[in-house]
């Protein structure tokens, strides 16, 4: 058989991934560039999308917008297509958690959560299907969480659009796999990010966190490399619409 190890090969690939300025938007990106992809990160701070160009080099560009302001998307459609082309793979690692208990949330937060949790993904990606269609070949990855299938304390908006995300992904699954779109989710578990330096402040309850998996630990930014690089490329092409959870068996238990 041929080179297994070519299905996960990225090379003439395009990627654009949304919340590349930390945490695992960030890590996305220099994974998939390390894979041989050309990678447009998008964030609202340049000085951050500057770093992370300065590391990844010639084949990383990077735009700053707001990917929840549905007025710009077609800006930034045409933003991400200037670089290197239309994208091939899109990640949606933008996101946000107003941790706000049921009793406390306010309409804005609450409209703030879904606008970039669960609408941006959707907007975002029907305004790149286009270009995927007409080259036969996409991959759009989008991220759930543990709270697609769990309620955490304080987090009824971010459990609300993560829930979302899992049912939007099996609906874009069903809208585009016919023209050779896969749509898949990562439910990541605990990773330090800057979403859950709240979490990972408290040494406490992040042992606690670890304890709960089947693994006995957290997650560490480099266990999502494989995962992603599987639903970004070759090697996922008979998989979409499944949400895949990267946490090391909190689920399972």
């Amino acid at each position: 058989m041929d080179d297994p190890r070519a299905l996960f090969d990225l090379t003439g690939r395009v990627a654009c991934i949304t919340g590349a300025s930390s945490g695992l938007g960030r890590r996305a990106a220099v994974a998939l560039a390390a894979a041989g992809a050309q990678v447009v990160g998008v964030a609202r701070r340049m000085d951050a999308l500057e770093e992370l160009r300065a590391e990844i080099g010639d084949r990383c560009a990077v735009m700053v917008a707001d990917v929840a302001d549905r007025e710009g998307i077609k800006a930034l459609q045409l933003g991400v297509s200037a670089p290197f082309g239309a994208p091939d793979i899109v990640v949606h690692a933008a996101g946000v958690n107003t941790r706000q208990a049921a009793d406390d949330v306010t309409p804005d937060g609450w409209d703030a959560t879904l606008a970039l949790n669960l609408s941006a993904p959707f907007f975002l990606s029907q305004a790149l299907v286009p270009a995927m269609k007409a080259k036969g070949w996409g991959r759009i990855v989008n991220f759930a969480s543990l709270q697609s299938t769990r309620a955490f304390p304080a987090s009824i908006a971010y459990g609300a659009s993560k829930g979302g995300v899992a049912q939007l992904t099996r609906a874009m699954a069903e809208a585009w796999s016919r023209d050779g779109i896969t749509a898949n989710a990562i439910g990541p578990g605990f990773f330090p990010t800057e979403l859950t330096q709240v979490v990972f402040s408290d040494t406490e309850r992040a042992a606690r966190n670890a304890a709960q998996t089947c693994a006995g630990r957290n997650g560490t930014l480099q266990d999502m490399d494989g995962p992603l690089l599987f639903l970004c490329s070759d090697a996922s092409a008979y998989v979409t619409g499944q949400v895949i959870m990267v946490d090391g068996g909190f689920t399972a238990k």
